[in-house]
C-alpha cells in the first residue's frame, strides 16, 4: 500500500509507500505540489487585476472519467519508458488550485493527488525470495491532464481559464517557461538510486508475541523493510527547495517565481529487502526474514562508518586536548604566586562592641614596590592605613579600644578598672588617673 501526505504548500512530489510481495496488486498514492508567486512591487495592471482576488478551483474524478482514463494511459507509458514492467490499473484524481491576492504579490497553490492500484510489480517468485520491480517510482506525465474541462497539469492553464486579463500580460514572456512546467513530475525520485536511500528494517513481525500488539496479519512472520529519501546527507547531497524565476517587462516590471521543495519518498516492503539491478532496472529481493547473523537495522555500512568516524574524531580531539593541557601544565609556574607574604604588614581595624573585642585587620605593602600593580581600584574611596608607630609605642599596653572623643566609652570605663600603662592616650578620666599614677 502506498500512502502520501503533505503539510506544506511548496512540496514537489512525495511518496510514502508499502508494498506486499505476496499480493498481485497494491494501492498507491502520490502528491504533487507547487506554488507560483506573481510579484508586482511597483503596482501596474497585474496589481489592479489580482491584489483583491481570491478563489479556489477544485474537483475529483475516478476511472470512469475520460480524462482519468487518458491519464492512466499516459502514466503507464511513462512507467514503461523508465524501463519498468509495473502498471496502473485503477486511478482516482483530486486537484485543488487556490489563488490569493495581496498588495505586493499573488500566490497560486497547485495540489494534485492521485490514488490507484499498481500491478505487475512482482518479477519472479520462488519459495525463498521474491523479486520486486522498483523502477516505477517516477510516476508522472508531461502531457496535458484535463478533468471536466479543467487542465490541471500546467499552472498557466488555470491562470488562462480564471484570470484571462492577467494571462494576457504574462503570455509570450519569459514567465511562460515557468508557468508551463508540468506539475506531475517525480523524476528526481527515480534519479536518486535506491542505494542512496536510508534503509531500515523492523523485525517486530517475527516476534513470538507480535500478535498481542494488534499487528497486521499481512506482516505476521515477516520483517518490514523501508527506504526513505529527501533529507540532506552525504549520500543524497544537500536537498534544497527549487526556485525558478523570470522577469516580465510590460506596463511595469513584474517577477514570476515558482517554488517547490525537494522530492521525498518512503517506500516500505513486507520482508527483508536486498537491493540489486536487473538489466538496468532497480529491484529488491524480498525474503520473510533477514539473513542469518544480520543484526543491523540501519543502512548498510554507512551509519556504522559515520559512527566510528565520529568516535575516531572524538578520540583524536581527546588526545590533542590532553597534549595541550600537559604542555600548559609544564609551562605553568610553581610555588607562591602573586605578592610575597613577607612583604605585607598587617594592622588592626576592628573596634570594641559592647564588652568584647573583634579581631579584624587589613594588610598593606611594607614598601611602594609594584604599587601600580597591587593597589586597589577603590583606593580613593578607602581610608589610608594608619602610620607605623615607634618601637616604644608598639610595646605599650593599652586596653582602650575607643575614646570618649567620638562619643563612646572605652573598655576601661566599661569594666570599671584600667589596665593601661603610662603611654595610654585615652581621654577618659579613669584612664588618665591610671596613666598619671604610673608616670
Amino acid at each position: 500500500m502506498f500512502v502520501v501526505g503533505s503539510s506544506s504548500s511548496v512540496w514537489a512530489a512525495q511518496v510514502d509507500a508499502r508494498i506486499n510481495p505476496n499480493s498481485d496488486a497494491s494501492p498507491f498514492s502520490y502528491h504533487y505540489q507547487k506554488t507560483i508567486f506573481i510579484e508586482y512591487p511597483n503596482g501596474g495592471k497585474l496589481f489592479d487585476e489580482l491584489h483583491q482576488k481570491e478563489w479556489t478551483l477544485s474537483g475529483t474524478a475516478d476511472a470512469t472519467n475520460p480524462g482519468v482514463q487518458k491519464l492512466i494511459a499516459s502514466l503507464n507509458q511513462k512507467i514503461q519508458n523508465d524501463g519498468s514492467h509495473a502498471k496502473i490499473s485503477d486511478l482516482n484524481v483530486t486537484y485543488d488550485i487556490h489563488l490569493k491576492g495581496r498588495n505586493l504579490n499573488t500566490s497560486i497553490d497547485y495540489k494534485i493527488t492521485i490514488k490507484g492500484t499498481l500491478t505487475d510489480y512482482v518479477i519472479t517468485k520462488d519459495q525463498v525470495r521474491t523479486l520486486v520491480d522498483l523502477g516505477w517510482r517516477a510516476i508522472g506525465t508531461n502531457d496535458p491532464v484535463v478533468i471536466d474541462d479543467v487542465e490541471i497539469n500546467f499552472p498557466i492553464s488555470a491562470l488562462k481559464l480564471q484570470e484571462p486579463e492577467a494571462y494576457s500580460v504574462l503570455a509570450g514572456t519569459q514567465a511562460d517557461s515557468i508557468l508551463s512546467k508540468p506539475l506531475m513530475n517525480a523524476d528526481f525520485i527515480l534519479e536518486q538510486p535506491m542505494t542512496n536511500w536510508h534503509f531500515l528494517f523492523d523485525p517486530t513481525g517475527i516476534n513470538v508475541d507480535a500478535g498481542t500488539f494488534g499487528l497486521n496479519k499481512a506482516i505476521s512472520g515477516f520483517v518490514v523493510s523501508s527506504w526513505t529519501m529527501g533529507e540532506s546527507s552525504l549520500r543524497e547531497g544537500r536537498q534544497v527547495e527549487r526556485t525558478f524565476s523570470a522577469e516580465v517587462v510590460a506596463d511595469k516590471t513584474y517577477q514570476v517565481r515558482s517554488v517547490q521543495s525537494a522530492d521525498q519518498g518512503n517506500i516500505a516492503a513486507i520482508g527483508f529487502g536486498a537491493l540489486d539491478i536487473l538489466d538496468g532496472l532497480e529491484i529488491a529481493g524480498l525474503t520473510p526474514t533477514p539473513p542469518s547473523g544480520y543484526t543491523t537495522t540501519s543502512t548498510g555500512d554507512f551509519p556504522v562508518t559515520i559512527v566510528y568516524g565520529m568516535a575516531g574524531m572524538a578520540a583524536i580531539g581527546g588526545v590533542a586536548f590532553f597534549i595541550f593541557s600537559n604542555r600548559a601544565l609544564k609551562n605553568q609556574k610553581e610555588g607562591q604566586q602573586g605578592i610575597d607574604p613577607s612583604r605585607l604588614v598587617s594592622y588592626q581595624t576592628s573596634a570594641s562592641s559592647g564588652g568584647y573585642q573583634t579581631n579584624r585587620g587589613e594588610a598593606y605593602l611594607a614598601d611602594g614596590t609594584e604599587y601600580e600593580q597591587t593597589r586597589s581600584v577603590y583606593e580613593e574611596h578607602q581610608q589610608s592605613p594608619p602610620p607605623a608607630v615607634s618601637s616604644s609605642e608598639e610595646e605599650a599596653a593599652c586596653g582602650c579600644a575607643a575614646s570618649a572623643e567620638i562619643g563612646t566609652e572605652c573598655d576601661c570605663v566599661m569594666h570599671g578598672s584600667c589596665l593601661c600603662d603610662a603611654t595610654c592616650k585615652c581621654s577618659a578620666d579613669l584612664c588618665r588617673e591610671q596613666a598619671n599614677s604610673m608616670s
